[in-house]
């Protein structure tokens, strides 16, 4: 799955940023965990190839070719929100790294580990080593009430060694870069596939498990007025959560198109900031509306309905849906373009 944004000049299919949401779409519409962990492998993939450097494609990408996986292991906790208390230090001629990081979704499944750590000048230094590098410690202790099996757990650095050619270049903070939307799309995706999930339940339970109130006009369910109102009420923001998304993504693309123009990326930033603050509105709704296409047998541990509420709750959490109306606000009222601190 991750070659598919690869070119066709570089041994991939050429698929656009488009393809790779739709696919997210997809598998979060069966399983939202899986979908997520997904993302850093894809975002590893865009990074590389927004970097545009051929040594770094010529190292990195046969490795996606040939099937390896690569995970993330990015936030700290403790301190400053994106405070980094891991080091990257020289020692005679090696690079060692040394520190805790958390929510490092996709690891436990991973070939590769990516993270970022400031080097002896201060500089924040992307790096990715092998899982099984000595020093390396990979904990499955991720303890959300949703995703739990996204793998987001702890990942402990103790002197690992980090190869010269295993440093990349981090991402600018001074300007728009097309890999911060692509990770918030990423979650944009997973919500609306969330919703489409709830759907899929909801219809299945309102078919095969409920059945109508006492006061009910209808013999079945499914030709209960209010029971047909709720799934249509679901379809629709399963419906627009995805073309809210899928036009982000396009949005992106056209940003690729035009040479990642400045202005092009910002309005891909603009337009996956709304994208996001509907597509976790829509998820949130639908998942709460499920539980009315029936009684007391819908709240049954045995439906698990519930899964979707914590799940996409879980998703939102990742970055304030407040901030991201107030960035489109802001651009809107004053021109003001969102912060470029890797969240929009």
């Amino acid at each position: 799955m991750y070659t598919l944004p690869i070119p066709q000049r570089l041994g991939g299919p050429g698929g656009r940023v488009r393809d790779v949401i739709c696919l997210i779409l997809d598998v979060a519409a069966v399983d939202s965990n899986v979908a997520q962990a997904l993302r850093p492998g894809f975002g590893f993939v865009e990074t590389v190839l927004s970097l545009d450097q051929p040594e770094l494609s010529a190292l990195w990408l046969p490795k996606v070719l040939a099937g390896q996986v690569f995970g993330n292991a990015g936030w700290e906790r403790g301190g400053p929100n994106g405070q980094i208390t891991a080091r990257l230090r020289r020692e005679g001629d090696s690079l060692h790294v040394s520190g805790t990081k958390c929510y490092s979704t996709g690891a436990l499944y991973a070939d590769w580990i990516s993270s970022m750590a400031p080097n002896d000048e201060g500089q924040e230094t992307g790096f990715t080593v092998p899982r099984d590098r000595p020093g390396l410690q990979l904990q499955d202790d991720f303890d959300a009430i949703g995703q739990r099996l996204t793998a987001s757990g702890t990942t402990v650095f103790e002197q690992v060694l980090v190869q010269p050619h295993e440093v990349r270049p981090p991402l600018p903070r001074d300007r728009r870069s097309p890999i911060p939307p692509f990770y918030q799309l990423v979650l944009a995706a997973v919500a609306a596939g969330i919703a489409r999930n709830a759907l899929a339940d909801a219809t299945h339970l309102a078919q095969h498990h409920a059945r109508p109130i006492k006061h009910s006009s209808a013999q079945r369910s499914v030709d209960d007025p209010y029971v047909q109102e709720t799934i249509g009420q679901i379809a629709a923001q399963a419906f627009a959560a995805e073309a809210t998304v899928l036009r982000a993504a396009e949005a992106i693309d056209a940003a690729w198109d035009q040479a990642l123009s400045a202005t092009a990326l910002t309005q891909a930033s603009v337009t996956v900031a709304q994208a996001q603050h509907f597509a976790v509105q829509a998820g949130l709704t639908a998942s709460e509306l499920a539980f009315d296409v029936a009684g007391a047998t819908a709240t049954l541990r045995e439906h698990n309905l519930d899964r979707h509420w914590r799940n996409v709750r879980t998703v939102a959490n990742h970055n304030p849906r407040q901030w991201k109306a107030a960035a489109v606000g802001n651009w809107l009222l004053t021109g003001t373009e969102p912060p470029t601190s890797g969240l929009f």
